[in-house]
């Protein structure tokens, strides 16, 4: 069972005093405390893999919610970005051994390969917990909250055994809105409350605490001139592709289409990164890893494409009168994608199952160490992403340019790797640079404020464009391919060719946008924030 848990945790001194929280608004009542005795044997590697991703995994038995729980922060998997958000997975406990803790269940392992890489789970750690739980109520009744006051006895294992005691206080929402937290931290902080230094109670026990990128809210927020703050965003959105592509693992291997099309996304995102940033980063560790990235966003690829032209294809096909669908279309169709989806998941698999996959993720971790420490001039950042944005400029000069040349007319078969002969790919070489130029500004957004939003969303909307142009190029391509292969078993192609003809006109209905989205770029309110 997967659950959506976010709080809010407080260290506080041993003679605290816990306020009043029946005024923070909506609530009505508090309930009088109930009192649990929890004990919980939390599981890791030796290496501390699963902590220093901000993954717990443990063993709890007493309390509501006694058993096998795997929390993971929430951010990378698309919830709801509440301070101190995660999502948690639960097992029971194995049968008849409440006391004698078992190894972790097999459910979990596909969720954990990404974090362990094929090392040891091992106890780590086990944390004594004397709660006392308050849920916070409205006038209905409802419990909008938690409130859990914590008495705690860390224990570790391994070479270093030390023993800690401290008391926090976790506020956790129920049904009650996210403002809450807000309303209730100001109550707490007002009597004597601190922010947790801690992220769980497990980096307390082995004393690892947040990082400037961990659980710090949008990139680059907080104080600080720009000069500081423009690095700090650009660490942490790499820190958050690399979150991104750990935390989705599991959805790809289980070959669910937004896991890998979002994995996909988060290598393009770090490889563009890499090279529009490149001048302030070692580039003997980034250029062999910007290499691996696009091995893995290749092997993704493949899938991704196969899923989006097989569903793309599917409904032309459907779209169509049953008197224009000639022979064995759809049974073609529905073949061709089956065989090439089947290869290209066996490919994910075994990328996924690879050293080479696990190195990859090692030297990412690597990456955001290094890069957390680094420093570089706002000025700087910024000229590097306003000539990534240049780029985009120029390759829809060219396309535009392309347009008006009668021997630029779309072609049948691809062009050669790295020329630009037609008007199609002079639209997707415009398509690539508005990614990059794209995420250079997701980078720097939280320094570049509105304007800087303004054009990520206006380059959001040209890759919308180009990309549905894009899909309609590659659809032809596919249809030309089906049409000869039916051609040369005997059947009638004539849906072949009807079906490539819509997708001619839909490409050309895609770019009746263009114009528009296009100026919305060369705006000079979105552009100014670039200097």
């Amino acid at each position: 069972m997967r659950h959506l848990e976010v709080e809010r945790k407080y260290d506080v001194e041993p003679d605290f005093v816990l306020p009043d929280l029946s005024s923070a608004p909506g609530v009505d009542s508090v309930d009088e405390p109930v009192e649990h005795e929890l004990d919980a044997g939390y599981y890791d590697t030796d290496e501390l893999h699963l902590a220093r991703h901000r993954v717990t995994l443990r063993r709890r038995a007493g309390g509501h919610d006694e058993g096998w729980h795997l929390k993971r922060p929430a951010r990378a998997e698309g919830a709801p970005e509440h301070h101190g958000a995660r999502t948690e997975l639960r097992a029971p406990l194995d049968e008849g051994e409440s006391t004698e803790p078992a190894g972790p269940p097999a459910s979990f392992g596909e969720e954990l390969r990404a974090l362990t890489r094929g090392h040891p789970l091992r106890p780590v750690a086990a944390i004594r917990t004397r709660r006392l739980e308050r849920v916070l109520r409205s006038g209905s009744g409802d419990a909008l909250a938690e409130v859990c006051d914590d008495h705690v006895t860390a224990h570790t294992y391994g070479d270093s055994v030390t023993t800690s005691e401290w008391r926090e206080v976790e506020i956790e929402l129920v049904d009650g809105p996210p403002d809450l937290l807000d309303a209730t931290e100001r109550l707490l902080l007002d009597a004597g409350a601190r922010p947790a230094a801690f992220g769980s109670k497990l980096a307390r026990t082995l004393g690892l605490r947040r990082s400037s990128t961990q659980d710090a809210g949008p990139a680059g927020s907080g104080s600080g001139s720009d000069e500081e703050r423009a690095w700090s965003a650009v660490a942490t959105y790499i820190a958050d592709q690399r979150d991104a592509i750990i935390t989705l693992d599991p959805g790809v291997r289980r070959g669910d289409p937004e896991a890998v099309h979002k994995m996909r996304v988060a290598c393009r995102r770090l490889r563009s990164t890499l090279r529009t940033f490149r001048p302030f980063l070692d580039r003997a560790r980034t250029d062999p890893l910007g290499a691996e990235l696009r091995w893995l966003a290749g092997e993704l690829g493949m899938l991704r494409d196969s899923q989006v032209q097989a569903e793309r294809l599917r409904a032309a096909v459907d779209a169509e009168p049953a008197e224009l669908v000639i022979g064995s279309v759809e049974r073609r169709i529905g073949d061709h994608f089956a065989t090439e989806a089947g290869q290209a998941s066996g490919r994910v698999a075994a990328a996924l199952d690879s050293p080479r996959y696990s190195a990859l993720l090692d030297n990412l971790d690597a990456l955001v160490e290094a890069t957390a420490g680094q420093d570089a001039g706002a000025a700087e950042l910024r000229r590097r992403a306003r000539k990534a944005l240049r780029r985009v400029d120029r390759r829809l000069d060219r396309a535009a340019a392309l347009s008006a040349r009668p021997e630029a007319r779309p072609s049948v078969t691809p062009p050669l790797p790295g020329v630009v002969r037609d008007r199609s790919t002079a639209l997707h070489e415009a398509r690539k640079a508005a990614k990059r130029a794209r995420y250079a500004a997701e980078a720097l957004a939280a320094v570049g404020g509105k304007d800087a939003r303004r054009l990520v969303k206006a380059l959001k909307r040209l890759q919308k464009v180009l990309g549905a142009h894009q899909d309609s190029v590659v659809a032809r391509q596919t249809l030309r391919d089906l049409g000869v292969r039916a051609h040369l078993d005997h059947e009638n192609a004539f849906t072949y060719g009807l079906l490539h003809a819509r997708e001619q006109a839909a490409a050309e209905r895609a770019l009746e946008d263009l114009p528009a989205v296009e100026k919305a770029i060369r705006r000079k309110k979105a552009r100014r924030w670039l200097g």
